[in-house]
Parts: structure tokens; sequence; C-alpha cells
């Protein structure tokens, strides 16, 4: 009798913990930048889902990547290490090789070791490397759009192979996002008899930017709003800052040809058709969370790794430290977190140390350098005295605070932006003296370790 009453109480124990340890459903986004009707960042978008999840949490306005390019974005958030103290800058270098990461947890990892069940599909981790042992389902699936540009580009501009944009005559049940989020929204049907951390890549809008059809029947060309640009933009501009945008220069998608063929319209047209596309696959996900028995009990964490240029200072796609590349969509949601907005300045690196603290998980073994968003989630306009810190190669880095965008280049160049009176960052007034004591803050918070380049693969 009093084996079975202690099989009972051990029983009875194990699922009131999995009850009150939350779930968190992990929609991670690719190269979405602030073009999101809760960010305002274009007149003509309509992302009523995202939109309505903002509403539901908390939505941090200032939110900002460690790394404007995919691999070492997401292995910053991942590790919750800075790419300056990693080493990983670059799309090459996978986290196993850096030697300061190579006893590192992730978060998937961290969630699998203390009793969650780890699922997820998409583009998570960068690359080739999907790292099965911090899982106990994922799957990297295909996607037959990406059969179109090696058929035949959309676009006229030329040479535009893998960064080509438009509409294409493709069923959305072919899209991999769309198969992705249904397989999400199956998932949460489920009782895993476990708390479950539920991870789901979004690829788009990464290129090659194409959607549905229907979702370019409310851009057409002409109608289409292009982003605020001014003529004489790079004027002010130091040497470094001219040269770190140059990636771009030599592919086909650069400012130039892009103009000269008649197409900035038209991928403005495709970014926005591509962005509400996603917006419609968050949504299939969200409806199935909101009909499910986990409805309540379950932490919604979207987000994207980097955000994008369409023009602004003649730039295209991500890879600088100016505000479209390093701004993104971050918004928490669920038990524990109060409605709003909030204007402070962080960074994807602090989300491990948020999810660890909601959901109870014990540190890891490598030092988290994010700090944990809680306060925030309790009160949005709670004190937050850190500013955002975005890297792009090594000693290369940008600070952010509410008002102030700050850009130091391993060279010494610098630049300084007012987003109190110059939110599309025009005017660099990094050498006007009347803010020498702001820069004077500024170069005190860069980073004191500039790790060198972590191994490629």
């Amino acid at each position: 009798m009093r084996i079975l009453i202690a099989i009972v109480c051990v029983c009875f124990a194990a699922s009131s913990w999995a009850a009150a340890k939350p779930n968190v459903l992990f929609i991670a986004i690719d190269d979405l930048n602030d073009w999101v009707g809760c960010l305002k960042g274009h007149s003509q978008v309509r992302t009523p889902v995202i939109d309505g999840l903002a509403k539901r949490g908390v939505l941090f306005a200032n939110a900002h990547c460690q790394a404007p390019i995919c691999n070492p974005s997401r292995v910053s958030l991942l590790t919750g290490v800075r790419p300056s103290t990693s080493g990983v800058y670059d799309l090459d270098q996978p986290h196993h090789l850096s030697p300061l990461l190579k006893k590192a947890v992730t978060l998937p990892a961290q969630f699998k070791a203390n009793g969650y069940h780890v699922l997820g599909r998409g583009k998570i981790y960068h690359g080739r490397y999907d790292y099965p042992e911090d899982w106990h389902d994922f799957k990297r699936t295909g996607d037959a759009r990406n059969k179109q540009f090696r058929v035949k580009p959309v676009s006229s501009v030329p040479r535009i192979g893998v960064r080509d944009f438009g509409p294409i005559d493709l069923e959305e049940e072919q899209f991999g996002d769309l198969m992705n989020a249904r397989w999400a929204a199956a998932q949460l049907k489920q009782d895993f008899g476990k708390p479950f951390f539920l991870a789901v890549g979004v690829r788009l809008p990464h290129v090659p930017l194409y959607a549905p059809k229907r979702f370019f029947a409310r851009h057409p060309e002409t109608k289409v709003r292009l982003p605020a640009v001014r003529a004489d933009d790079l004027k002010d501009l130091p040497p470094a800052a001219l040269a770190i945008t140059r990636y771009m220069y030599d592919t086909p998608l650069n400012h130039k040809s892009v103009i000269e063929s008649g197409n900035w319209k038209n991928a403005v047209a495709a970014y926005l058709a591509c962005t509400e596309f996603v917006d419609h696959c968050v949504g299939v996900m969200l409806k199935a969370l909101d009909e499910s028995a986990h409805a309540k009990n379950t932490i919604i964490v979207l987000w994207s790794d980097h955000g994008w240029h369409l023009g602004e200072k003649e730039h295209w796609a991500k890879r600088s430290l100016w505000e479209e590349s390093t701004r993104v969509p971050l918004i928490l949601a669920g038990p524990g977190i109060v409605q709003g907005t909030s204007p402070r300045a962080v960074g994807l690196i602090d989300l491990y140390p948020t999810l660890a603290e909601l959901c109870s998980l014990p540190k890891p073994p490598q030092k988290l350098e994010g700090h944990s968003l809680m306060p925030l989630l309790k009160n949005p306009n709670a004190k937050w005295p850190h500013a955002a810190l975005t890297t792009y190669h090594r000693n290369d880095h940008t600070l952010r605070t509410e008002r102030w965008r700050y850009i130091r280049y391993a060279n010494g160049d610098e630049e300084l932006y007012d987003h109190a009176k110059d939110s599309n960052e025009w005017d660099n007034l990094a050498k006007d003296k009347k803010f020498a004591d702001v820069l004077k803050r500024f170069r005190g918070q860069l980073p004191k370790v500039n790790a060198p380049d972590s191994p490629t693969r």
C-alpha cells in the first residue's frame, strides 16, 4: 500500500511540474525588418496576425540583432554569447568550431536537458548543421519555390539569380513556410506528457522574394511607395562605412542595377507580399494554438534574425550597421507577461536569459551576455540601462539606445545619429564637437574583447 501511495505521489508531482512549466512556441523569421504594421516601418504593409500578437504581450519596438547576417545572429541568440566574444562573425563559422562555444549548451538543448519535449522545423540554426542531439524531433524542410530562379527569374534585373523577386505560379501548399506552419499546427493539438519547446523557422522574406500571386494583388507597381531616401545621404559617411556596405556592389542586387532596370517598386512590392504571406503562416500556427489545450500555458516568442535594406543609403539586403539591418520585430506573449509596447533598446541575445527565467531553467555552462527581459515583461517602461550592441566583422560595432545610434569601425571611423530628430539616420553627427561627450560615453561601452575569427567549416 505504501509503495502504491509513493508511486501515486511521484506521478502526481511529475504531472503538477509539467502543468506548472509553460510551453514555448518559438517563431524565427528570416530577414524580416520593421516593415510590419505594429512597427510602422512601411505604410502599405498589412500584418494583422503579427499586429494582433503584439497586442497580446510586449512588443519590443526598439529590438536589435547582434549581427546583421544570419549565422552569427542565430549563434548569438541560441548560445547567449556575443559575436565579439565567440569570434563567430560570418556565415561559414558553425558554433561548435568556436573554441569558446565548444562546451556551450544551446537554447533548445537546455530545454531538452530540463524536461521539455523539444521539436522544430525549418531554419533555426544556419547552414548544414542541424545539431540533432539538441532535439527530440527536428527536420529542415525543402522549399519548392527555390526552383523558379534556377529555371527562369521573374524580375528583369540582370543576372539576378537567387536574389530574384516577384509572384510565381506555385501552389501555396508547396511553399515550405506554409508546410512548416501546418506541421506546427498539428503538433499543437498533441499532448506530449510534458511541456514542449516548439521552434518553427519561417524562411521568407529571405531571398528569393517569391510569394503566391494573391499576396501581390494589393501591391500593383504604380501604387507602391518607396522607402524614404535622400539623394546626398552618403556624403557624410566615413570610408569604412562605405566599404562595409560594398558586399552587394559586386552582386546583381545592387542599387544601380535595380534602378536602371526599373525594378525598385517591384522589389518593394515583393518584400511586402512576402511579409504578408509570412503573416498568414504565423496565423496558421496561432489559430491552432488558440484552439488547443495549450492556449493558456504557452509563451509565444516571435523574432527575426536581422533586418533588410531596400535602397536606403543605396544599400540592398543586410550586412550594414544601420537601422535597416539591425532593427527587428521581437514580441513575447503568454502567461506572466503584461500587454504593452516597450521603447527600451534590447537585443536578441536577451532571449536566452529571459526564457530561462520564464521557464525556470538553470544557467548553462557558458556565461550569458544578454540581460533577462523580465522587468520589461512586467512593466514595458521599466528602467533599462543597457544599450543594444550589434557587431559586423571583428571590431566593427554599433550601439543603439532609445535616442542614439553610435557606430565605430575597426579603423576608428565613427557615425552618430540622433533618433529624436533623425529616425532615417541621414545626418552623421560624429564630427560635430557638440557631441563629444556623447561619443566619449559610447566609446566606453564598446566590447573589451574582440575575438579572432572562429574556424570555418
